[in-house]
This record gives C-alpha cells, structure tokens and sequence, in this order.
C-alpha cells in the first residue's frame, strides 16, 4: 500500500510540474488543461503527504487545490458569461507569452 501512496506523490510532481513547464513555454494556455492539472497534482501531493505526516505539505497543497478550484470555476462562469454575450472583449498583446491574464479592450471607434 505504501507504494500506491508514493505512486501519487510522483504522480503529482510529473503533474504539476509538467503543467507549468508547457506553460512557461508556450507550449499551453493558462486555461483549463493547466487548472486541472494542478487540481489533480496537489490532490496527489495531498494523499502523499497526509500518509508521511507532512503537514506543511499537506496544508499548502489544500490552498493549491482551492486556488485551482476556484480558477476553474470562474473560468466555467466566464464560459457562460462569453456564450450569452455578456463579458467584455479580451485581447492578448502580441510579442507577450500566454499566461492567462487577458487585458480588456475597448474596440477602436471612429472618430
């Protein structure tokens, strides 16, 4: 049983540090692939650490889930927001890598 626990600890790591790799990259968006990523991973870091008695690990990993739970969740809000019109246009400025935060802008208006 022992090994299962360590298999989700590594499991875990590959997770996470796989998610910020492609993101730091370029390789992926800062979306939802990357949120369930971490939501997976400090799951597993979790369950690791609980069976060792890191708590430090494991209290830090339960803010890692929360905070990944709550991106994925405001970003399902900001799916329906998008399907019924309702949010502002979002652009990304050229020359700057992908990291998920979108400014907001206004559409050029003639004069």
């Amino acid at each position: 049983m022992e090994l299962l626990w360590e298999i989700a600890g590594w499991a875990g790591a590959v997770a996470i540090l796989s998610a910020y790799l492609a993101v730091s990259m370029g390789w992926l968006k800062a979306g939802k692939g990357f949120q369930i990523a971490n939501l997976l991973g400090s799951c597993a870091f979790i369950v690791n650490g609980a069976f060792h008695e890191a708590w430090p690990s494991v209290v830090t990993n339960i803010a890692w889930f929360l905070i990944s739970a709550v991106a994925l969740f405001r970003m399902r809000s900001g799916d329906e927001a998008a399907a019924t019109g309702g949010e502002a246009p979002q652009a990304q400025f050229p020359g700057v890598p992908e990291t998920g935060q979108m400014a907001i802008i206004d559409a050029p208006r003639a004069a």
